[in-house]
């Protein structure tokens, strides 16, 4: 048998893609470490990814972790102080960590911090290769399930919605009473079979603005503490979630294009009543805004819109209206940035990749 001693003095690899998501039922405020104020719901991407490969060697006894990071080819400094205090935080869960040195190599093929959930992609991606190099020190199968639970777990600590990329289709975070098996601490996938207009959704994301956004979700966030609407709000996001698992059930796609729209505008309303308000939409948001639903009225499409804490527009639409929205995607780029989409589905979750 190879001691975790041995294995660290020749190095672990572990490499992992994970996707982000994009939240149909929003979590906006939370409380205590990484606990959500109310349940969410949302869509495991496809071709919004990050990728993580990993290297752990071996450090003086109880001196780790210890960190280099580098984003996209280069040292990222910042980021490394960022994933050291994550680290440390989870060092309880990942007993290892206090004995190893960590070399990271991370890269998106998105904007970060533009408000598509790069957070959740990256730190899914970590998450898995972390409880991956785990996995090498134990001698017993490895149990799927507990696998992906203690990821999502692990996930959560570093980024909430990061907790969503460890399944595919379409995850449930927080309790919830419509879910069986829900939990604050960590995500589960779907508990029942989609109806077949839902099996493909997909998703154009209309790059607005690829900025980094103004104003983080972190700061976001802890303006919900003692926010006027606070409550309702959560009540609000709650009540959607249970309807819009009927919805997905019942292949309703007007109550879920309803209650998907509904919720993006009730986030971004939560943004702008805060004390101090903020506005992360720009202008080209709301005529993206407004051009999907004249062009759903005049022509019928089964298509609508979301967006998380930033100004890109995600445009969701089943399989079966592909060529009937082609059109407004046309059109609509002429309020991107430099003409940028995105074209996106919803995809079948990480994938461990062989380490190069």
């Amino acid at each position: 048998m190879v001691t975790q001693k041995d294995a660290l003095t020749n190095g672990i690899m572990s490499c992992w893609k994970s996707p982000s998501n994009i939240a149909l039922v929003k979590y906006w405020g939370k409380k205590g470490n990484q606990i959500p104020a109310n349940a969410s719901l949302s869509i495991t991407l496809s071709e919004a990814y990050t990728i993580t490969r990993m290297k752990a060697s071996k450090a003086e006894a109880g001196k780790g972790p210890g960190v280099i990071f580098r984003f996209e080819g280069e040292l990222n400094e910042a980021f490394g102080a960022r994933i050291e205090s994550f680290l440390k935080s989870v060092i309880p869960q990942l007993t290892f960590l206090t004995d190893v040195n960590l070399e990271i190599e991370s890269g998106n093929n998105f904007p970060h911090s533009a408000g598509i959930a790069s957070s959740a992609s990256a730190m899914s991606a970590l998450a898995l290769c972390l409880c991956s190099i785990e996995n090498s020190f134990k001698e017993e199968a490895i149990n799927q399930d507990a696998f992906l639970r203690k990821v999502s777990y692990i996930s959560r600590i570093g980024s909430g919605s990061a907790c969503r990329s460890v399944y595919g289709g379409i995850s449930i975070w927080g309790k919830h009473p419509s879910v069986d098996g829900s939990n604050d601490e960590y995500a589960v996938p779907l508990p029942f079979e989609l109806h077949p207009l839902f099996t493909e959704i997909h998703d154009t994301i209309l790059i607005v603005d690829p900025g980094q956004k103004k104003v983080s979700s972190s700061v976001g966030h802890n303006l919900m503490k003692g926010h006027a609407y606070a409550e309702a709000r959560f009540n609000q996001a709650n009540t959607n979630l249970t309807a819009i698992l009927v919805a997905l059930k019942q292949g309703d796609w007007d109550n879920f294009s309803l209650i998907t729209e509904n919720e993006a505008l009730s986030l971004h309303a939560m943004m702008m009543t805060s004390r101090p308000g903020y506005l992360l939409m720009h202008p080209n948001s709301l005529e993206i805004i407004d051009k999907v639903a004249g062009f759903r009225k005049q022509t019928g499409a089964a298509v609508c819109f979301t967006l998380d804490a930033g100004p890109n527009i995600h445009l969701l639409y089943p399989a079966n209206e592909v060529e009937k929205v082609k059109p407004l995607i046309e059109e609509l780029k002429q309020y991107c940035y430099n003409g940028a989409a995105i074209e996106d589905k919803m995809g079948s979750g990480p994938l461990k990749l062989n380490c190069k």
